[in-house]
């Protein structure tokens, strides 16, 4: 079993479940009633966490139509199927950065009662965004999909204060805004500041009122900066960091949440499947997201998991193999999904497996501090206490 916190393999891996918590880890003796799964040539892990994941979208380019031609409850047993396919892949924790309809909201209530099979989920309702920004609806015509402040478009101090406020009445356990464009829209340049420092303060201000820290969505140098002066807790993104913005990140305790297979690597899309405009900016923001992840981790950022998934061969364990291509060593790559996710969601009870926390344990076959390829053989997943996957 590999110990998160020191980055050792300790052997033997065996680990004592009683309900929904770890009763011990490697004890000298095992309770004689106990039921024993036997594993074999397998690394004993935490449960997964992504940390920016959206399990209502389609992969692919379904994305484009979704709001056009399908209901809240197609987007529902959507995001079911996604869910599923999260936990089954080892991710017993996520962050759901974005749906619709809240949706994200209403399947983190599904999952906790078990009614059906998923991760934990930190839902942030709808986004947070300028009218015609990267997470409005963009390319319409006038008229179609116009939303406001209840659905997260919102312009101005006042506008953002009453987006967030909705955002928590309904059931927000953290807050998304948009603070520059994106690369999968079609507003413009990719980096372009759009919340300016006043708008995302007010929006930091408000949701620390409620408890709640801001996870901020941008590419973008100027947007970036606004985000770190106005007190955000998470870059979603990060693909155009500066030594500056580096330094301030450091300085702040300023979270990273970068997708290094999908920016840097194109993520398995194939181009010819995008539209021309989004093709032009996946393009441009490759060798600039490259530059910026590998200074990010020789800097030593503060960096959590996340792949922006689901991603379309639903292969999340690529973005492992993706973090280590750019500077991590496997051990650092399997901590940020699970010691530093828990770090950043502020959470005790996950992350490592230990005495009294949650019973979330995943299983890969091999040794993954030594050949992180072997994360993409999970053959064991439980979550809290329950096993939904084994050999």
């Amino acid at each position: 079993m590999l110990d998160v916190a020191s980055g050792e393999i300790r052997r033997p891996g065996v680990v004592v479940i009683d309900g929904d918590r770890i009763r011990a880890v490697n004890p000298t003796t095992v309770p004689t009633d106990a039921a024993v799964v036997e594993l074999g040539d397998a690394t004993l892990l935490p449960g997964l966490m992504d940390m920016h994941i959206h399990l209502m979208i389609e992969p692919g380019t379904a994305w484009i139509r979704q709001p056009l031609y399908e209901t809240q409850a197609e987007w529902a047993l959507l995001a079911a199927r996604n869910a599923r396919r999260a936990l089954l892949n080892g991710f017993t924790t996520v962050r759901d950065l974005g749906s619709a309809g809240f949706v994200d909201v209403a399947l983190a209530r599904a999952t906790d009662e078990g009614w059906v099979d998923g991760p934990r989920i930190f839902p942030v309702g709808h986004y947070i965004t300028i009218t015609g920004g990267h997470c409005d609806f963009t390319g319409l015509a006038p008229g179609i999909l116009e939303r406001g402040p209840e659905a997260g478009v919102a312009d101005g101090p006042d506008e953002v204060v009453k987006a967030i406020r909705y955002q928590i009445k309904h059931g927000a356990k953290w807050i998304k805004m948009c603070a520059t464009a994106g690369v999968f829209s079609f507003e413009g340049p990719v980096g372009a500041q759009q919340y300016s420092e006043a708008e995302l303060r007010a929006g930091v201000e408000e949701a620390a009122r409620h408890g709640i820290r801001v996870a901020v969505h941008a590419h973008g140098t100027d947007g970036t900066m606004a985000s770190l002066r106005a007190g955000v807790a998470s870059i979603e993104h990060g693909t155009m960091l500066t030594s500056e913005a580096i330094a301030l990140m450091k300085e702040r305790g300023v979270w990273l949440v970068p997708q290094a297979y999908l920016m840097v690597e194109g993520g398995g899309i194939d181009p010819a499947s995008l539209e021309p405009a989004v093709r032009r900016k996946l393009a441009e923001i490759e060798p600039r997201a490259k530059f910026s992840y590998e200074q990010a981790i020789q800097s030593g950022v503060k960096i959590a998991f996340s792949t922006d998934g689901p991603l379309q061969k639903n292969d999340p364990w690529r973005e492992f193999v993706a973090l280590v291509a750019r500077g991590m060593t496997p051990v650092q790559a399997i901590q940020s999904a699970t010691i530093r996710a828990a770090e950043l969601l502020e959470v005790e009870d996950r992350g490592r497996l230990a005495p009294g926390l949650l019973a979330d344990v995943v299983a890969v076959r091999g040794d993954p501090t030594q050949h992180i390829q072997a994360m993409q053989e999970v053959q064991f997943v439980m979550k809290g206490g329950k096993i939904y996957k084994r050999p």
